[in-house]
């Protein structure tokens, strides 16, 4: 954990709210972008990103600091969405995000890092289309894959994050992370198929 990470942990157990609110700055975008990806709707995204925040700052207690807190903020928040899909799915909730609404935001992944948006790098308007159209089926395919598949796809090629941090926030061993890893990205190239 690095110096910096350890002064905000021990300034929000000692209920600081300016690190409360440090917090939310440094760490809403990833937060946000991994649960959007995971459920495909921006509003359910707003509200779990701070419920994610606040369960945060209520258990800080608990934390332990046997990992990075980032990795265990990306913990707290791979099982809210987890929670949050078995609420929907009882409600019969159809992540059905207008991904014509896609801000960049949405679609960039930790510090605009391997998911940024395509339109951002390409310039002419046909292939800008093209790409957006891409990046349309992309996440449709996303939002079709098992929550398991979805999650490590996310951590992984979305947020960036390494095989081994994967591995503290899954609870899975390494190795079982780079199979499961493999089997969701055919099972993603499958489904990709079906949306372009």
């Amino acid at each position: 954990m690095s110096l910096r990470e350890r002064r905000l942990v021990r300034r929000l157990k000692e209920r600081d709210e300016d690190a409360f609110r440090e917090m939310v700055r440094t760490y809403q975008t990833q937060v946000y972008n991994l649960v959007f990806r995971m459920l495909g709707n921006r509003e359910e995204a707003e509200d779990l990103s701070q419920e994610v925040f606040v369960t945060v700052f209520k258990s800080i207690e608990s934390f332990r600091g046997d990992s990075k807190f980032s990795t265990w903020l990306y913990r707290i928040t791979a099982n809210h969405c987890k929670n949050r899909f078995k609420y929907l799915a009882r409600r019969r909730f159809h992540a059905a995000a207008p991904l014509d609404d896609l801000t960049e935001r949405d679609a960039a992944g930790r510090d605009g890092g391997p998911a940024m948006a395509l339109q951002a790098r390409i310039s002419e308007p046909d292939k800008l289309l093209e790409a957006k159209r891409l990046e349309d089926a992309i996440q449709r395919a996303i939002a079709d894959l098992e929550e398991d598949h979805r999650l490590l796809i996310v951590l992984r090629d979305v947020q960036g994050l390494s095989y081994n941090e994967i591995s503290d926030i899954t609870s899975l061993a390494e190795g079982t992370v780079k199979s499961r890893l493999h089997r969701a990205r055919m099972a993603l190239k499958d489904k990709l198929k079906k949306h372009i």
